[in-house]
């Protein structure tokens, strides 16, 4: 799968665009599925009709352009902490079931328009790389309260107003220009995911979240360049984005298109999309032969949905009734599986899901200890609370392509 270049023409997730308040003001309805609804305005009857955002990759054109300041969507390399002080902490930032620290995955920049409080609003995902822990995981995610489950998959929610602390209440001018605003927490330097509270006894600005990743960056050549650093921040700074770069999964930005102009691709050329009609027929043929089987029954509708757009890694839709798109059948939630919001107690619903292409792109092995999963489905707080403290924890169900069966 190789990744075409998009540019600015395929940004049109107006959810995931910051404007400004004129802007905002003098927006019309528009036309396309792809411009924000109400959930009212989509008919009841036809949940086709319900806008899905997919998501692409592709290397950011500068070096600047992933900034938090230009509050980006993006996967791999290090997280753009929206409120870059207070960060996650203590057993949040770790896998619980092996203690490791959690991988960045992706963020995903989701404002809402309708609550001053959520101007600015990011979905941030981590994970263990360990496929070990992510089996166990499937266990773990089936448990309710007052049972607290152990996962290695977790999502954080953090939203902001538009006048706060961090960031200028204007919109970003994307030259290279654009500053945030005061000071950031000081973040390990073997993985710069996470805030640094232990720090090298030697240099001083070494900041790391585990013994055992501090270990590896000495293994790695701190323990050369250890004598020569300076406590600076700049220096702290270079030291860990260039430690980072190396440990981390491939950095890309997210880009967005809407579903249906792949629907009207596909409607004016049928050879296009490796061959819509083809896969069409082919999808059917094993609806056909395997009609018992719902697993395959699923994959089948699955592909025949991913065939649109084979490079897509992601698939955002807000919407009351919106739905996942389940490769299986069985390991599917019901709606008492998902918890509520363990902040407001409101209902969670559906935002987005990671689709297994991701893998592709961040260069992992078809090997049979490697990770994989089916889908990653993200569900968030409804009304999107203000909860206590910065970032929220939200709910992620997990479905591997190798799950036939609901494991409980």
């Amino acid at each position: 799968m190789g990744g075409g270049t998009r540019g600015d023409t395929l940004k049109k997730f107006r959810a995931l665009q910051i404007t400004s308040l004129e802007e905002e003001d003098d927006e019309g309805n528009g036309e396309g599925c792809g411009d924000m609804l109400d959930d009212e305005d989509v008919d009841a009857e036809d949940e086709d009709l319900v806008p899905v955002m997919l998501g692409f990759v592709e290397k950011p054109k500068n070096h600047w352009s992933l900034s938090r300041q230009l509050f980006p969507s993006k996967a791999g390399g290090v997280p753009a902490w929206l409120d870059p002080v207070n960060l996650p902490s203590g057993r949040s930032c770790h896998c619980d079931i092996c203690g490791e620290p959690l991988q960045f995955v992706l963020q995903v920049y989701a404002p809402l328009s309708h609550k001053e409080s959520t101007f600015h609003r990011t979905l941030f995902v981590f994970m263990c790389p360990s496929m070990a822990c992510l089996l166990q995981d499937q266990h773990e995610q089936w448990k309710r309260q007052p049972h607290i489950a152990s996962r290695s998959v977790k999502v954080f929610r953090c939203q902001l107003a538009r006048s706060n602390p961090f960031y200028s209440s204007e919109p970003p001018r994307h030259d290279g220009t654009d500053k945030p605003f005061g000071i950031e927490a000081a973040l390990y330097n073997w993985c710069a995911a996470w805030e640094g509270k232990n720090v090298c006894i030697s240099c001083r600005s070494a900041h790391y979240c585990s013994k055992k990743h501090q270990a590896m960056h000495w293994r790695s050549g701190h323990k050369i360049e250890c004598p020569q650093l300076s406590i600076s921040l700049q220096s702290s700074t270079s030291t860990w984005r260039s430690v980072a770069s190396n440990i981390n999964w491939p950095e890309y930005e997210i880009i967005n298109e809407d579903e249906c102009d792949f629907d009207i691709e596909m409607s004016k050329d049928a050879n296009s999309l490796v061959s819509g009609s083809l896969m069409d027929e082919a999808a059917k043929l094993l609806v056909d032969k395997f009609e018992v089987d719902d697993d395959k029954k699923s994959w089948a509708s699955f592909q025949e949905h991913i065939a649109r757009a084979p490079e897509q890694v992601l698939r955002y839709c807000k919407y009351e009734r919106a739905k996942p798109l389940w490769p299986m059948s069985g390991g599917q939630p019901s709606n008492t599986d998902i918890p509520n919001c363990s902040y407001c107690g409101g209902p969670r619903g559906f935002e987005f899901q990671i689709l297994p292409q991701l893998l592709y792109y961040f260069g992992v092995k078809n090997d049979a200890d490697s990770l994989d999963w089916a889908t990653i489905v993200i569900y968030a707080c409804e009304t999107s609370c203000e909860g206590n403290g910065p970032y929220k924890e939200e709910f992620c169900w997990v479905q591997l392509a190798s799950q036939s069966a609901e494991v409980r």
